[in-house]
């Protein structure tokens, strides 16, 4: 390793994707840049999330397509195989789970590499690796999140999977038990599904994908039980069992359920514990990283990423190192703006949502209207026929006569979402919206439709 000096402008606690990107980014403007990591640099996503997960789902995907052949295309018989998926990962997406490659695009853009965990020693100063760094203009803490283990009986005695287990497989498991129905839950549940592994997902809460729209999680629900997973709603777990090499899951009301592995995907949550936050006057035991709008945790202290709890996604990650960084070097712009904050499930059918759900519009005291049209019934989705799941909704703030909301699920669910996310971000009035041309037939054309229903519920 390059000498690394001891005085320095910056340093990176955490060079997951929204630490790398403020590390690179300060380095590329000349500052002496220390990043500190103790796993790998690029953090959850390209390693253990995003990446090698949608490159399960891409395939799966593809054995779905193929499926739908007959009655539309001729006949087709398919085979799964997951090598092919498993040698992808491992040799495209994380190069077998080595960082080099991070960590010599850090290096060569200037900065210096530690590996190991960082601390905190009080304002402008950081221990790493044995050394301590006196910082001249900015500590970034991007220390990320970790998987939110439920306190179910058993559990931690268990060798269950988290994200990291599932997409580092060679091969799918004979069954599989999937605790928790978020993203992370979905996803990896229909794609395992997709290889032939007979999946049970069980959520906690009334509906899948809780925080989104109801018809969306009743939607999904339907699709996955028609590609054969067994989905349980409302349905908590009181313990878990492993022996003779299976789980044995127990349900409120005691019945039990079998699987050869258990996936926990009930959410992730910050990670603030362990590196020295108190020092600096900041609470280490807080839900999340409090941040102002320019991403200020406490003087000389910048926050980025999963640790300010704004939305856990890599996305947000990168957006909120841009204005960390613009602001740590000094230069005027606007506050973090989160109000066209885009999210998308990759399920098939996709799940886009941008901005307020209908609930949680009510919540604020706004008078929403709302407007839903139904993929299917828009010349795209009714063309497309098998796999046209899907629906698009809209939320109005009735008072601005501005959209502050919307859903788009179906076959292109995460690519409708943009346009919807761009009249959001820039509050373009709903009356010009009624009144643009939505070009024929796409799946976007749903969006006219509604925009009529808006006012008429759903």
């Amino acid at each position: 390793m390059a000498h690394v000096p001891h005085e320095v402008d910056a340093v990176v606690i955490g060079m997951g994707v929204g630490g790398e990107h403020a590390a690179e980014r300060l380095a590329e403007e000349g500052l002496d840049v220390v990043g500190v990591e103790a796993e790998l640099v690029g953090g959850e996503c390209p390693y253990w999330a995003c990446v090698p997960s949608k490159m399960m789902i891409r395939a799966g995907n593809l054995l779905a397509e193929a499926r739908r052949v007959p009655g539309m295309a001729g006949d087709s018989q398919v085979v799964a195989d997951f090598a092919p998926v498993a040698a992808r990962i491992r040799e495209e997406a994380t190069d077998d789970w080595n960082d080099q490659v991070a960590v010599d695009r850090f290096t060569r853009k200037g900065g210096h590499f530690v590996r190991g965990r960082a601390r905190l020693a009080g304002p402008g100063r950081v221990e790493a690796d044995g050394q301590a760094f006196h910082v001249r203009r900015a500590v970034v803490v991007a220390t990320g999140s970790r998987p939110q283990i439920p306190p179910v009986p058993g559990l931690e005695a268990t060798p269950y999977w988290t994200n990291r287990q599932a997409v580092s497989v060679k091969e799918p498991p004979a069954s599989l038990l999937v605790l928790g129905g978020g993203a992370i839950g979905v996803e990896l549940a229909q794609a395992f599904a997709r290889f032939g592994t007979a999946v049970t997902l069980v959520e906690a809460m009334e509906r899948l994908l809780p925080e989104e729209e109801p018809t969306v999680g009743a939607l999904l629900a339907d699709v996955l039980e028609e590609e054969g997973i067994t989905v349980r709603t409302a349905a908590r777990a009181t313990g878990v069992r492993h022996a003779d090499d299976a789980f044995r899951l127990t349900l409120e009301g005691g019945q039990e359920i079998t699987g050869q592995h258990l996936l926990v995907a009930t959410g992730r949550q910050p990670h603030l514990a362990g590196f020295g936050l108190e020092s600096v006057g900041l609470d280490p035991q807080a839900r999340a990283l409090a941040v102002d709008g320019q991403m200020r945790a406490a003087a000389g202290v910048w926050g980025v990423g999963d640790v300010t709890g704004r939305g856990l996604f890599t996305h947000v990650a990168m957006y909120q190192a841009e204005v960390a960084v613009r602001d740590i070097l000094g230069r005027p712009g606007p506050d973090a703006d989160y109000r066209a904050l885009p999210r998308v499930t990759f399920t098939d059918p996709e799940v886009g949502s941008v901005g307020l759900t209908e609930h949680a519009a009510r919540e604020q005291g706004l008078r929403a209207r709302t407007g839903t049209a139904r993929v299917p019934s828009s010349a795209r989705g009714w063309i497309h026929k098998a796999g046209n799941d899907g629906l698009i909704k809209l939320v109005e703030d009735a008072d601005r006569g501005v959209l502050i909301g919307a859903t788009s699920v179906g076959p292109a669910g995460g690519e409708v979402l943009y346009g919807l996310a761009v009249a959001i971000q820039m509050e373009i009035p709903v009356d010009r919206l009624r009144h643009m041309m939505f070009a024929y037939p796409t799946f976007h054309r749903a969006v006219e439709d509604a925009l009529a229903d808006l006012g008429h519920g759903d």
